[in-house]
This record gives C-alpha cells, structure tokens and sequence, in this order.
C-alpha cells in the first residue's frame, strides 16, 4: 500500500476519521494509476510512493517513504548529486520538465525511466515540493510508438481504416477510406454501411458480425462491393480486407469496442488476375479443339467440334448459319441464311446438324445474324433487364432458344468469301459479351469458316 508522510494531529473542530478518509482515498488513487509516482517535499525528501514505483524498483513504501532523496539507495553516488538537482529544479520552473535517468533497484539492477516532474503548490501558493512520475523508457517508448502508429494509419495510411463499432457503423475513417468511400471524413461517420454500398454489404456486415464474436479471420478477404456516388452511379470495386477485433484495454474481461477494418482497393489487378485466367483457358481450349479437330475424318464434324469446345464457360448455346447457295463474295446483295447446326436448347449437349431441308431461317430484316454478314464483322445484342417475358418474346422473335438474353454474332469467312454466321447466346444468369468475348467468337468463327469450306470443297469435288 501507498504511504506517505502524516502530521498525526487532531483537528480541533472534529474526529480524525475525515482526515484519514481523505488520506485513505489519496493512497487508493495513487496505488490505482498505471505510472509511477513519487514525491519530495521542499527539503528533498520522499513524501509519497505508489505500487507502481514498488514494482519497477522494488522499494516498497515503508523502505522509500522518509528518505532523504534517491542517494545510497535508488541512485548510484556519482549520479545522485545531478539527480536530484534535476528533479527539484521543478519547483523553479513553470509547468512540468521531462528527464531521462538511470535508478537502481533493490536487487542492485539499473532500469532506464523517463520522468516527468513539476512543482506542487503550497498553502501559500510558493512551492512546497516536487512530484515525480515515471516510467520504463521502453513502456513509454511503446506506448508513444502506438499513439504514432494510430495517427499515421488515420493521416498518412495508403490503404483504407476504418473503425467500425458495435452497431456496424464507422466511427473513424482515414482520409483514403473516405476517398474510396467518395464523401468526406465526418460524412462517413455514424452512416449504416448500406447507405455506402450498394452491393456487397450482406458480405461485410456478416465479416464484421463474425469478428466481433469470434475474433480475426486468419487471412485477409476479398470482397467485391458496389459504391453508391453522389450521381447515384454504382462503381464496382475489390476490396483485399483484414479484420481486427478491438477491445478496451481498461475491463478486467474483453470488451469488443468495435472492428479495425483494414482494405486496400486490388481491382485492377484482380480484373487483370482474371483476364489472365481466362485468356489461358480460352486459349488450351482452342488447342484443345484444334487437336479434336484433327482427328475428324469430315471436315463438318471438325466445325462442330470447334463449335462444342468454344461453349465451355464462354455461352450456354450456340447456331450455326451457313448462306444459302453457298458462299458468297464481298458485295453481292442480301442473302439468306439456313440452319447448319445448333446446341440444345433444353439440357446441355453437343451440337446438332440441323437436317438436310435447306428451308431459309426467318429472320427479320435488321436481324443481327443478317447485319454481321453485311457487315463482314461482329455484332452483339442484348434483351437488356427487362422483364422474363418480354427477354423471351425477344430470343424467340430472334429465332434463338428461348431463355436467350445476350447475343453474339461472328461472320464465317474464307478464302475471302461469307460462308455464314456463328451465333453464341448467354441466358440471364450471364453478364452481357463485352469486347474480348467477341475476339474470342471471331478466333473461333475462323476455325469453323475453315472446317466448313474445306467441308464444301469436298463435296464439291464428289460431285463431280
């Protein structure tokens, strides 16, 4: 327990119980702080000495309390002279001065302390002694790297942090959180993560639940999410996330305070990731083909063959158009297309020759298929986000399989003739082809166009 010095006389106008109230009070608060605390009175000797000091040095209150100064005990001889020079000089000095020395232990150790120390005021207003706090300089030097640490993640960070508490809302953000966010610091502040995102949030906000009660996940996560802009534009971002679970340090028992949430934005080099991925998988799928391929005896069977490989993971269906008549050179009026070949539209399965009939398809005039051969190019078209009926009204309107709702259509060419189109179609669960999709159809559309005409090439020659 903290002692210090006592006058040991009675107040004439009451008990003495108040006084040692005041005084017991005094010992708890002094015994209850977290840094070490000692005091000297005017002739420099020790008035007051907490646990703390107790436990860093080893002196207990009783060995400390009464002692003139820190000579022949808690200081080496040579150093105890500028010592305590060092901390009584407080009383001449306004506000708190800081010094670092060495002290000795009771077991005869040195232990390195930073010392903070200011005048303590008489009844008179003069000073009537000194108070010390202390500490290890390693425990100070840890908790100033902490302080500097959190100022720095919350100024300087280039990832985003935010703390989020218990009610899943932020409650701060660094200046890069609120730049992916795309409003101010404060505005971010106390805002459910809805009105932030547009997509992703169940995600989060299921990351941050599991936290809070389990603790952090081993490994960072990777969560795409939308964010609402002030135009109302939704820009779809990956997020890499690492979550830490914050409790007070203060409770006997962890309390959470909330979740440090830590990302940083890998979009691009997720996009790039995976468009690497796929441009190797699409590209063993064309070798793939290309060795299936070369094992058909009937350079039509090949073309199907081509046209079988090119669905995996890229379309759920796909039509083979060949121009009525045969092929046909660049600039010759409209033409008509039939039927060649096409998936099943019911269960997946490989593609079908469509009989030997010859009737034209009924495509409309503007039709896509039609526009790629006049065009001599690609051509995608989409139902959009319209409702189921009216996206099956526009696929059987197309003459395409009736869950169609994006289309891509690639020109067959050879020999510098059209032979016909090759149609990939994606259903709703799809995104829409974007440009590298139909790069991909048009590599594989010249592959087929070479089966196919290397096909007609042959007939013709039984023919004759």
């Amino acid at each position: 327990m903290s002692a210090s010095r006592r006058s040991g006389t009675t107040d004439e106008l009451g008990p003495q119980e108040p006084e040692r109230d005041g005084a017991d009070l005094l010992a708890a608060l002094l015994d209850g702080m977290d840094a070490a605390l000692c005091a000297f009175d005017a002739d420099g000797v020790v008035t007051h000495w907490n646990r703390e000091a107790e436990r860093i040095l080893g002196w207990t209150a009783e060995e400390a309390v009464g002692r003139q100064g820190f000579a022949g005990w808690a200081v080496r001889p040579a150093d105890a002279e500028e010592i305590e020079e060092r901390l009584l000089s407080a009383m001449r000095s306004p506000g708190r001065q800081v010094h670092e020395f060495a002290l000795v232990t009771k077991e005869g150790g040195r232990v390195l302390v930073r010392t903070q120390s200011a005048a303590v005021p008489g009844p008179d207003g003069k000073p009537a002694g000194v108070y010390c706090a202390f500490s290890e300089v390693h425990t100070q030097i840890d908790l100033e790297r902490s302080i500097a640490l959190s100022e720095a993640l919350f100024d300087d960070a280039s990832w985003g942090v935010v703390l989020v508490d218990a009610d899943l809302r932020p409650a701060v953000v660094n200046a890069h959180a609120a730049r992916a966010f795309g409003i101010g610091r404060t505005a971010v502040l106390g805002r459910p993560l809805g009105e932030l995102l547009a997509q992703g949030v169940e995600e989060l906000e299921s990351a941050l639940t599991h936290v809070l009660a389990e603790g952090a996940p081993p490994a960072p996560a990777e969560m795409w999410v939308a964010v609402r802009t002030a135009e109302g534009e939704q820009q779809r971002r990956c997020w890499r996330s690492g979550f830490l679970r914050l409790a007070s340090p203060l409770a006997e028992e962890p309390v959470p305070l909330g979740v440090g949430w830590l990302f940083q934005d890998v979009t691009e080099s997720k996009q790039t990731e995976q468009e690497a991925s796929l441009l190797r998988f699409r590209t063993n799928q064309l070798h793939r083909a290309a060795r299936a391929a070369a094992e058909c005896e009937n350079p039509a069977e090949a073309a199907s063959v081509h046209l079988d490989f090119a669905l995996a993971g890229f379309a759920d269906h796909a039509l083979i158009d060949l121009v009525a008549g045969g092929a046909v050179p660049d600039g010759e009026g409209p033409v008509r297309l039939v039927r060649a070949a096409a998936t099943p539209s019911g269960a997946p399965g490989p593609s079908l020759p469509a009989g030997r009939a010859g009737l034209p398809v009924r495509y409309a005039e503007g039709h896509p298929a039609l526009q790629c051969v006049e065009r001599i190019g690609s051509v995608r078209a989409s139902a959009g986000v319209s409702a189921p009926e009216r996206a099956r009204e526009w696929a059987v309107s197309r003459q395409w399989p009736p869950d169609s709702v994006h289309a891509l259509c690639a020109v067959l060419r050879s020999r510098g003739r059209t032979l016909g189109v090759v149609t990939f179609v994606r259903g709703a669960s799809r995104t829409q082809f974007e440009r590298a999709d139909a790069m991909y159809a048009e590599d594989v559309a010249a592959r087929i166009a070479a089966a196919l005409d290397l096909a007609g090439v042959l007939e013709e020659g039984r023919r004759e």
